[in-house]
Parts: structure tokens; sequence; C-alpha cells
């Protein structure tokens, strides 16, 4: 439609009273979505806690209205309201949080791309949504293959959210004052990837050479080549959105570190290592954590304090095991709240500021 000029958006609540209604009466409420004290047969919504679903746009389908559609600053306190009322939630799993968390922010950025909206406060939506999904995702940790939420959907929409972004980016001139950071957690999810690397490379240098890019191209490198001992020691520096984008690929390179000390150490009668070394190289939780990784790969332990090498015995079987990755990711919080995180104006302060400790 050539001629058809995108919308304004006017709806001033998180769900447009339209939607609510319908969803009641087909009672497709989510229970964070209910009223309290309203959750029998018919739930009743509660308008400061309901959020818009993602609705996939239909071929032929007439445009949404402007009333359907919430502007950038209602779209902005929606992610806020996702992250400090939601994301935090301890009545509920971490599977239900991200399905939930996943979904919503889907559709915040479907109704910012059905409307004009300038690039620079596109971009504060898009980023701060990305931010949010990132945490919730890094939160679901070992046990998200045996709950509802599907990781390969999750990945997809991490990807879709980076598009989005980086698309908005593009486009204008900004200023975009998180956009160093926000490429670098690009880079940092997409560890390993050429394609991830080629287009950081294609840059401005002035924005490459920002502390936040200048280290996860440091960190893709390590990553590259092996060097254990140096990957993981950028990754205990960086702060937390950098630790949950990266966290994805922790499980692997511990993996490929261990596959290297077992074809280096193994021998036929054994060659022993402390787990409190393993602990320290690999930036592992604790010994507990140290012994698990170590039998889930065949090794046996002698007693609670060293893991044996033996030759013939190190397996490598199904996906490695994810860990719970608080030294790496969940201290990274420093007593923030996850909405003082994400909704920070300056997040390369906090890649300055770890990298000085370094």
């Amino acid at each position: 439609m050539p001629d058809y000029e995108l919308p304004v958006g006017t709806c001033r609540e998180m769900c447009p009273a339209a939607e609510r209604a319908r969803r009641e009466e087909e009672c497709r409420l989510h229970r964070f979505e209910v009223a309290p004290g309203l959750r029998g047969d018919r739930p009743r919504a509660d308008p400061r806690r309901a959020v818009k679903e993602y609705s996939r746009p239909a071929a032929g389908k007439a445009p949404p209205l402007p009333s359907q559609l919430r502007p950038p600053s209602v779209l902005l306190a929606t992610v806020r309201y996702l992250a400090s009322e939601v994301a935090e939630r301890a009545d509920a799993s971490r599977t239900e949080v991200a399905t939930f968390v996943a979904d919503r922010l889907r559709a915040v950025r479907l109704d910012l791309a059905l409307q004009r909206a300038g690039d620079s406060e596109a971009a504060v939506v898009l980023e701060a949504a990305l931010a949010v999904l990132l945490a919730v995702v890094a939160r679901l940790g070992p046990d998200a293959a045996r709950g509802p939420a599907d990781p390969v959907l999750l990945q997809a929409q991490v990807q879709e959210s980076f598009g989005s972004l980086r698309r908005c980016y593009a486009q204008g001139a900004g200023p975009h004052p998180r956009q160093a950071a926000f490429q670098s957690l690009f880079l940092l999810y997409n560890l390993g990837s050429v394609e991830a690397l080629h287009e950081v490379l294609q840059l401005p240098a002035a924005l490459r050479s920002c502390p936040a890019l200048r280290t996860a191209l440091s960190v893709d490198t390590a990553f590259r080549e092996g060097n254990t001992a140096r990957l993981f020691r950028l990754l205990r520096t960086l702060p937390f959105l950098q630790s949950c984008a990266v966290q994805c690929h922790v499980g692997h390179a511990r993996r490929r570190a261990l596959a290297r000390l077992a074809r280096a150490l193994s021998t036929p009668k054994g060659q022993t290592l402390p787990l409190d070394f393993m602990v320290h190289l690999l930036a592992l939780d604790g010994p507990e954590e140290a012994r698990d990784l170590c039998q889930a790969h065949g090794l046996p332990l002698d007693g609670q304090e060293r893991v044996v090498f033996l030759r013939g015995r190190y397996t490598e079987k199904g996906l490695p095991p994810a860990g719970t990755c608080e030294v790496l990711v969940g201290s990274k919080l420093g007593g923030r709240t996850l909405e003082e995180v994400v909704m920070a104006e300056e997040e390369e302060e906090s890649g300055d500021r770890s990298k000085s400790r370094a």
C-alpha cells in the first residue's frame, strides 16, 4: 500500500480496552493480568496488569486503528512494567515468566513497527525491550528444556529483537547513546559467528572504539582461539546485560576447555587436578558444580577434591550442562533491580567500570 501513511498510536493503556473485553469473553486472560480476588470461572482483567498480547498480522486484514496502537511513551512504560512487576515475580516459574514476557515484548515491537515514530524514541523502546528479553531468557538456566518455554522460539525472538534494533540504528543518525553497548550485546549473543563479527566490523570506527565493543571483540577473539583463561577472565568483568547475552555460550566454552584438558592430561593410570583449579579456570559457582561438570563428561573423582583424567574416559553426551552461572551472571546485578538495569541511560558506564577493575 504505497499511499498508506502509518498512523500515530493513541492508546494510553498497556492493553486496549477492546482486547481486554474480548479476552475476558474468550477466557484467554493470563493469570498475571487478572484482577486480584477475581479469578473464578469468569476472571476479570485488571487494566493496570493486562498487557497487549502478540497477534500475527493477517494478509488482507485492515491496518489497526490508532486507538489499538500504543505510542512509544506507553510502550516504554509497558516494558518498564514487565521488568519491574512481571520479571521479578516470585510466585511463578521462570519459564512461565519468560513465555509471558517474550510474547508481550513481541507485541511491543509490532506496535512500534505499525506506527510513525522517531528513530531515537523507537531505539529507546527497542533497547529496553531487548534488555528485558535477554534477562528473562538468561534466568531460565538449565531447566528451560523441561518447561513449557520453547528455547528455539525464544532464541528466534532474541534475534528478531536484535534485527529490529539494528535496523533502527541504521535508518537514523541518532543520537543513540547506548548503541555501542547494544552492538556489543549482538556480538556476544552470536559469539563465534562469522556473520555477526563481519557486521560489527562494518560499524564506524568511532563506534568500534567504544569500550563496550572493544571488550566484546576481545571476548569473541578469545572464544575463537580457545584461549580459556583469557575468555573466562573477560567474562568475569562483563556487566550484567552483556553477561546475559553471552550466557548461552558458557556451557559450550566449558566443554571445549574440559576436552582440551582431557587430551593434554589423560594417561592410562590417570592424572589428577584439583577441583578448585577447575572452579577458578572456568568461573564455576563452586566445587559441587565442578564435580557435576566432570561427572557429566565421564571423568571420575578422587574423593571430593580432585578430578582424575583417565585415558578413554572423557565423553560428550547431549548438550553441555548449563550451570547456574551465579558468578558470571546473577552476581552482576549488584543489588540493583532489573528495571534499574534496563532503564539505565548509559550501560557503557558499567562496562567502563568493570574494565577498569580487571
